[in-house]
């Protein structure tokens, strides 16, 4: 292989390596730029307090799984009156805080959702090497939805009833 460049899930990941797991799929390692400011206060910090990993699901690669394991910097606030004590650098552009999977898999779920519905977007994802259950693919839509809309402001109600249980309008 002569470049790792379109292994990368982001601009911001230095791909280290691309090694295939036990499993058969593959394993990219990579490393995020540090960055070290803090999400309360906005201080830049150099006070490195360690590293964490995150695994995440990509788009698969010549029909196999592929498994992004990035190694995240932990950073020490070093304002007195934050209250955050530690925080780590964020990946937004590649994927959500606490997420599984990348936020271009995410897409391709949550638009494969919307289209098909659960147990067929399932299917389909199994298909194209996303393996991904149909709770998983409602759920996704359901916070998408959630994120993405404001609360209605005014609800109307279409039926009413004349007589209880016997004549509805």
């Amino acid at each position: 292989m002569s470049s790792k460049k379109h292994w990368s899930p982001g601009s911001d990941v230095a791909v280290q390596s691309v090694e295939r797991s036990e499993r058969g799929g593959w394993i990219v390692s990579g490393v995020l730029a540090p960055n070290g400011i803090c999400p309360d206060c906005g201080l830049h910090s150099r006070r490195r307090h360690g590293w964490r990993r995150r695994r995440l699901q990509d788009y698969p690669a010549h029909g196999d799984e592929v498994t992004v394991d990035l190694a995240i910097c932990r950073w020490r606030c070093q304002a007195p009156a934050c209250p955050r004590r530690t925080f780590s650098d964020q990946i937004a552009s590649i994927a959500r805080p606490f997420a599984r999977r990348t936020s271009r898999v995410g897409e391709i779920v949550t638009h494969l959702g919307h289209a098909t519905g659960g147990r067929p977007a399932e299917r389909l994802l199994h298909r194209l090497g996303l393996g991904v259950s149909d709770d998983t693919v409602l759920r996704q839509l359901k916070n998408r939805a959630q994120d993405s809309g404001e609360s209605p402001t005014v609800i109307g109600i279409d039926d009413w009833s004349w007589r209880k249980s016997q004549t509805y309008g």
